[in-house]
């Protein structure tokens, strides 16, 4: 008899994906047969889903613990199961599990309550998780073009709204482009190095560095044009355009789950790619991410300044947010021992997925009768119509714009200490001066809560069960990390494969 075609390790390895699609595949085929009243099944089905594959990343955690190996290896080491792949899987999860309770209620108030928009949904998560753990560059470019796929068509799920089918063609038309050029920057690595596995890719890179320092000119294309494509995926300038508009257009639920697990999900592959294959070339890409950092941080915050609709808003402050993340990987490629800017990274992924989905969680609660809900002049009088949901957005655009003890202090925390700790003074400075700046626009949407005045008429917000739930999750999150962090940032230590420093222990305990 022949040997199988599929080892234990591939198919754990595979395991969180294959479940995610199964249950997309089986929310397609169940929703032929569900009344409009029975609807309700579909997102139980979704969150059943999310359960299932995090309880799949479970099993191949308890595998790399009982056998005592710190990663699982699949489909001939194309596909790498490590402690940072499992740490974005939960993330992705978590964000999807929120975005879930979000939207139940939303669609019902849109018409556009279908089993597709769960399903995409799943699917776009299943491609997160190849991006992830992708460890060939094929790999890498397949998990991207399906979740891109997904959030294309989730984008311009509105049929009937205008603005959501322009925003996914701009999304698809720009997309398709980067896509493109990423393509042509990996087939040149592909030719430089004759293999589409990371590890080989850096390898090779730096036995020719060697044996030539000078970079020749193919190398320089490649690196560019692999760059510009993830850039564009993290929405950094000046590849930010889709951004605003797709925010915009998208259905809200949809634009706080993209601006948190497709956001993850390009960083977890930025990290993959530069971290593990383009090393060797850092001399070039590092003074290239200070000029985008530099430009993200100052064109994102002057543009949310001038904003009305809080989508956009939101868009902005989530492009200035890449700027500062920037930094911690300039930071945290600078010697071999400044990890602190890549950990500020993963905590900052980590606390934005929970501050910045409940503030989109509060913005699509005002969606109902013929209010839409996403302008600044909407938020008028919150607190009296929905005092809770009120403080809770104070809550989360407090701990946006990094004021402790909330969570997302810890996240600029470790990248500014990171910039410090390796001598990048003048950046850590400018980090900080645009943290004001963020500051600003942030409160103008706590003022408009707290002191405009709701229109003549409106009475009490009604928001839903779940969207109460999503909202309950998040906020909780963000004091709970904000308060106590050290078993997060443990975690993110276990993901990175480091150490507790003693004195940060000390300091955060």
């Amino acid at each position: 008899m022949g040997a199988s075609p599929f080892t234990l390790t591939d198919h754990l390895a595979a395991l969180p994906v294959v479940l995610l699609a199964l249950f997309a595949l089986g929310l397609l085929l169940i929703d032929l047969w569900l009344s409009a009243e029975e609807k309700w099944m579909n997102p139980v089905l979704a969150m059943a889903g999310v359960i299932f594959s995090a309880n799949g990343v479970r099993t191949t955690q308890v595998f790399m613990r009982y056998h005592g190996i710190g990663a699982v290896r699949g489909f001939m080491g194309t596909m790498l199961v490590d402690p940072f792949a499992i740490y974005f899987f939960y993330l992705f999860l978590a964000a999807t599990a929120v975005a879930i309770l979000i939207s139940s209620r939303y669609l019902q108030i849109e018409h556009e309550n279908h089993g597709e928009y769960y399903a995409l949904m799943l699917l776009s998560v299943a491609g997160m998780m190849c991006m992830a753990a992708g460890f060939d560059i094929v790999l890498i470019f397949i998990g991207l073009e399906l979740m891109a796929i997904s959030t294309y068509v989730l984008v311009g799920f509105l049929r009937r709204d205008r603005r959501s089918n322009e925003a996914a063609l701009k999304y698809l038309l720009l997309g398709a482009f980067s896509s493109g050029i990423f393509a042509y920057g990996l087939s040149l690595l592909y030719g430089l190095t004759g293999s589409t596995n990371l590890y080989t890719i850096g390898r090779t890179l730096a036995f020719m560095l060697q044996n030539a320092p000078q970079y020749t000119p193919v190398a320089i294309v490649a690196l560019l044009t692999t760059i510009t494509g993830l850039l564009f995926k993290i929405a950094a300038v000046p590849f930010h355009q889709w951004a605003p508009d797709a925010y915009e257009g998208a259905p809200t639920s949809i634009t706080g789950f993209m601006s948190v697990a497709v956001k993850a999900a390009g960083w977890a592959m930025l990290l993959r790619i530069l971290l593990w294959g383009l090393l060797p070339l850092r001399p070039t890409w590092v003074p290239l991410l200070v000029f985008v950092s530099i430009a993200t941080m100052t064109g994102a915050n002057f543009a949310a300044l001038t904003q009305t609709n809080t989508k956009r808003l939101l868009a902005y402050s989530s492009i200035a947010h890449v700027g500062y993340m920037l930094l911690g990987l300039v930071a945290g490629t600078a010697t071999q021992v400044s990890i602190d800017g890549i950990k500020g990274i993963l905590i900052y992924l980590l606390v934005y997925t929970f501050m910045n989905l409940g503030a989109f969680g509060v913005i699509t609660s005002l969606r109902h009768r013929n209010v839409v809900g996403d302008e600044l002049d909407d938020l008028n009088g919150l607190y009296s119509r929905a005092p809770v949901e009120a403080v809770l957005m104070l809550v989360f655009l407090l701990s946006l714009a990094g004021i402790p003890p909330l969570a997302g202090f810890w996240g600029k925390y470790f990248i500014f200490l990171s910039l410090i700790e390796t001598g990048h003074y003048a950046l850590a400075a400018l980090g900080v001066l645009y943290s004001v700046f963020g500051l600003y626009y942030y409160l103008k949407m706590a003022n408009a809560m707290f002191m405009g005045k709701a229109e003549a008429g409106e009475g009490r917000l009604p928001v839903s069960l779940a969207m109460r739930a999503a909202l309950g999750v998040a906020g909780f999150a963000t004091l709970f990390i904000g308060i106590l962090p050290n078993r997060f940032i443990e975690l993110v230590n276990w993901a990175l494969g480091i150490a507790q420093n003693p004195a940060m222990a000390k300091l955060i305990r």
